[in-house]
């Protein structure tokens, strides 16, 4: 059953229950697919009347602000351990490139990497254990979660719920142009390689042909 079509057979509070739970554990550090919650949850919204785009919104905003904060909080208090046991638990998200990238990211950006991990699946998860394992001050960290938080969160379910509809069956275009391009990409790619590929070949023939002798006079 498509997550949609769940959410439509329980109440609007449960929606809003769920939607921030999964936004905030996600937010917590344990993979979730929080952003696939609150799209279809938007879009059940623009859909049917029973579920108050706003409140929606404001939960989504609420789970995505305290999951960090708590985030934070444990990765402060538990440092890199934390890191190693995620590791064990949850070794596709973070492994020790995904960790290394994400360390480098805050290292370089600081309050940035917090504010813009929030639209980045992979940072979304690392933003506030990591933040805290680094030992980023938490005002830097509160005023960049805030802000991403109210951006992403809100900006999300006001994007879908106005476009509504739309937005979906544009996604599904989307998805087929992407394979379609990815499709002539491939194709485009493997001319151009078996063209080289001709063109390399023809050249070692040149070369390894032996240069004709001059008569002798």
């Amino acid at each position: 059953m498509h997550v949609q079509e769940w959410l439509e057979t329980i109440p609007a509070v449960a929606v809003y229950v769920l939607v921030a739970v999964v936004i905030g554990v996600e937010s917590l550090g344990i993979p979730l697919p929080g952003e696939i919650v609150l799209v279809s949850s938007a879009l059940l919204a623009s859909q049917h009347g029973h579920i108050d785009p706003y409140v929606l919104g404001a939960c989504a905003t609420a789970g995505a602000i305290i999951g960090d904060s708590i985030g934070y909080a444990i990765g402060r208090k538990g440092g890199r351990p934390l890191l190693a046991w995620l590791g064990g638990k949850f070794p596709k998200h973070f492994s020790e490139a995904n960790i290394g990238l994400a360390e480098s990211s805050f290292q370089k950006w600081g309050m940035w990497a917090v504010f813009f991990g929030r639209f980045i699946a992979l940072l979304r998860i690392f933003a506030g254990p990591l933040a805290g394992v680094l030992k980023m001050p938490y005002w830097k960290f509160l005023i960049a979660n805030v802000l991403g938080g109210v951006l992403w969160a809100g900006g999300t379910t006001a994007v879908i719920y106005t476009v509504g509809v739309v937005a979906e069956a544009w996604l599904k275009r989307f998805s087929w142009l992407g394979l379609v391009l990815a499709v002539l990409i491939g194709i485009a790619s493997m001319l151009v390689v078996k063209n080289r590929a001709k063109k390399a070949a023809a050249q070692r023939t040149e070369t390894a042909e032996p240069e004709p002798v001059p008569a002798a006079d």
